[in-house]
């Protein structure tokens, strides 16, 4: 193992060489990988990587980062079950409330909303809720339902959110 000093810091790197021409700087996982031709020394190696010192220990910084907050977004399985029974219980109490039922209910990693309703009535909820609050949950299921039958925002949406569920805006804040 190889370390780069930066700032007083040392950051400890592999070299990993192959049958390339150029050399290439790899930060995965929190660790530095630095790939380098066969034939070029172990000096040109090291002044190479001194230069690139700032920008290694930025994206080592960046990428231990993202590296904890996975690990601090890891949903157990005790969560996602207790979100798949409040999803189910709900998606069944609105489906008699409003007369109207989804063709299917899926739970999975949703990268931009708290669920979905397509034009196929079929309804995605998103796995992270799976560490929210109980309310937070059911709103989002309503949320959705509704758009079962008012595929838009509009006032009438609203309205039949509100009569299902008076306190949905508190509701709607638990998920910031």
């Amino acid at each position: 193992m190889i370390k780069i000093q930066y700032e007083g810091k040392e950051i400890p790197y592999t070299l990993e060489r192959s049958r390339i021409k150029n050399l290439y700087i790899y930060i995965k996982n929190g660790e530095v990988i630095i790939k380098a031709p066969h034939k070029l020394s172990n000096e040109k190696i090291q002044e190479f990587v001194n230069k690139k010192s700032k920008w290694i220990y930025n994206g080592l910084s960046k990428s231990c980062e993202r590296v904890k907050k996975e690990k601090e977004e890891k949903i157990e399985k005790t969560d996602v079950d207790r979100l798949a029974k409040i999803v189910k219980e709900n998606i069944d109490k609105y489906s008699k409330i409003l007369n109207v039922s989804p063709k299917k209910v899926r739970i999975k990693e949703l990268k931009y909303a708290w669920g979905s309703c397509s034009s196929n009535k079929n309804i995605s909820i998103n796995l992270k809720l799976a560490t929210k609050d109980e309310n937070a949950i059911k709103y989002v299921v309503l949320h959705e339902m509704c758009h079962l039958i008012y595929m838009n925002h509009s006032k009438s949406f609203w309205n039949l959110v509100e009569k299902n569920m008076p306190k949905y805006k508190e509701y709607k804040k638990l998920l910031a």
